[in-house]
């Protein structure tokens, strides 16, 4: 079962994730981020296997892609807010895109 995260789990999960680019979504329990590719073809390579991770962790990110830009939401619906899925998922998206 998630959890939507404790003050503490915010602290040390959301932490490094924010100092890495992620923004805490305005008017809302979430962190986005865009991302920036070389051109559309890398960008849509990159939703692809951000894509099969988020299958296989059953958590889908909220995503708009707009030819080499990727601007991506990530929350829990189930718990109406973050919880450690959103981190892992950030984490794995941030490794994917070599950051």
């Amino acid at each position: 079962m998630t959890e939507k995260l404790s003050d503490t789990g915010r602290k040390t999960m959301l932490a490094p994730l924010l100092d890495n680019g992620w923004l805490m979504a305005e008017g809302r329990d979430a962190i986005t981020k865009t991302f920036e590719f070389t051109d559309f073809t890398d960008a849509f390579a990159w939703m692809t296997r951000a894509a099969l991770w988020a299958e296989k962790w059953d958590h889908h990110p909220e995503w708009r892609n707009v030819y080499k830009t990727v601007e991506v939401t990530l929350t829990t619906h189930d718990v109406d807010g973050l919880s450690a899925l959103d981190a892992k998922l950030a984490r794995k998206f941030d490794q994917l895109a070599g950051e």
